[in-house]
């Protein structure tokens, strides 16, 4: 069977080896706070970029679009660069990516639209990166039967980024003056121009800071001494002890695991990037641009309290029953949304977010599950899968011109339907190898 090696371990120093794990994780973890604060950055920068360009639903929803659509389309060639360059030359690329495309924001915001949506692709091109690399390298730092565990851990700091960014870009990006679409269009057409500039040019300063950040985040993380992971040449035995896979794709459990992150991620972003003006209509909360974006930090916030709560929990708790139970209370929260008004709907759609706090880590790891000299490739796909934030929030926007917003929840309400599948699925599957 396919094992993974720290290169760096002294032969019979398991203190050293866990020591340097420790290490390891800790500077990983930096990574997965950083993508998490310029993800959900997002769920700000839309109904923002709505009101400045006056965009419809599905125009609006081209920023996940671009944004999730890079990972489909570098997922597969970060997945090779790695494997050539190494997991942690792989990490410094992507960051110094990710801080180009956050640096083209500023000429973003006089050039239009289209650079905003090119500058989102590059940014996400280097996150990209970032994911297909540090994913596998937190399974293999430790026991397997833990990975869910650690990997969950780790994704409870990117959820702290996420739960930060919401309420920093609302104060930094939408507290401005606030125009409803008749009062703009009453304005003479110079006065146009100069508001959407001002307004377009709110980005500028808090996304220079960040390409800043990220690039000495890139130089530390360059200069860090961490363990180097290599897999055997060994393919996976299937449970029968026959044969083994001569593909990535002959993995059920990767294929199945594929499917649904591109369903976990479309769902989670999609509730995410409506959620302002989910709040602001007047039958839910009727709160302003500004407002809502502090609740937004809450619905991020649940998955970084679950994620913590998570980490203990499924030390004990069968990933595939935790993976289902949580789906299975996903759908029942975002149907109360749908049909119920004003602060039920409100709080039933936020605390949807706890309920997704272990999905993403969870499936992931079960995807990876004994992929052996397979499991940088799987990363690829698993990474690729993440295209589902682009498409997902694209079909729900068009339900939400078409017939209404509310209404259009029931789109991430049936992607909870496959992960409760999976779940059950693989409710065994620590106690068995992969099929």
């Amino acid at each position: 069977m396919g094992s993974n090696v720290l290169s760096n371990r002294d032969n019979g120093g398991v203190n050293s080896a866990v020591k340097n794990n420790n290490s390891a994780l800790v500077i990983v973890t930096l990574l997965f706070f950083m993508w998490g604060l310029l993800t959900s950055l997002n769920d700000v920068l839309i109904p923002h970029l709505k009101s400045i360009y006056t965009l419809t639903y599905v125009q609006a929803m081209l920023v996940q679009f671009c944004f999730f659509g890079a990972y489909f389309i570098v997922s597969w060639p970060a997945g090779i660069l790695i494997k050539r360059i190494g997991y942690q030359s792989g990490a410094v690329v992507g960051l110094v990516i990710a801080a180009t495309g956050c640096a083209l924001f500023y000429p973003a915001a006089t050039r239009g639209y289209g650079l905003f949506l090119l500058a989102f692709f590059v940014l996400a091109s280097g996150i990209t990166i970032l994911q297909v690399a540090a994913n596998p390298y937190v399974t293999v730092l430790g026991d397997a039967k833990t990975a869910s565990s650690r990997l969950t851990l780790t994704q409870a700091f990117n959820s702290l980024g996420t739960t930060i960014a919401p309420s920093l870009g609302g104060f930094l990006i939408l507290s401005g003056v606030v125009m409803t679409a008749a009062q703009f269009d009453a304005l003479p057409a110079a006065e146009q121009l100069a508001h959407r500039a001002k307004e377009a040019a709110a980005v500028q300063g808090p996304y220079l800071a960040l390409a800043a950040a990220l690039l000495v985040l890139a130089i530390l993380f360059a200069l860090a001494r961490l363990p180097k992971i290599s897999h055997d040449e060994e393919a996976v035995i299937s449970s029968t002890g026959a044969s083994s896979h001569t593909s990535v794709f002959a993995h059920r459990h990767l294929v199945l695991g594929a499917i649904g992150i591109f369903l976990y991620v479309g769902g989670e972003v999609s509730i995410g990037s409506f959620l302002i003006n989910f709040l602001g209509e007047s039958q839910v909360a009727n709160l302003s641009a500004a407002d809502a974006a502090h609740y937004v930090s809450y619905y991020w916030g649940g998955a970084m309290i679950g994620r913590f709560i998570g980490f203990v929990v499924m030390r004990k708790v069968s990933p595939g029953k935790a993976l289902a139970f949580n789906a299975a209370c996903s759908i029942a929260l975002i149907l109360a949304a749908i049909f119920a008004r004003g602060s039920v709907a409100m709080w039933a759609i936020i605390a949807v977010g706890l309920c997704n706090s272990i999905m993403f880590p969870t499936i992931f790891s079960m995807a990876l599950k004994d992929l052996g000299k397979f499991t940088g490739q799987g990363s690829g796909v698993l990474c690729m899968a993440i295209v589902g934030g682009a498409i997902v929030p694209f079909i729900q926007g068009f339900f939400a011109d078409q017939i209404g917003l509310q209404w259009s929840f029931f789109v991430p309400a049936a992607c909870y339907l496959f992960i409760c599948y999976f779940g059950v699925k693989y409710a065994g599957m620590y106690d068995k190898p992969a099929a």
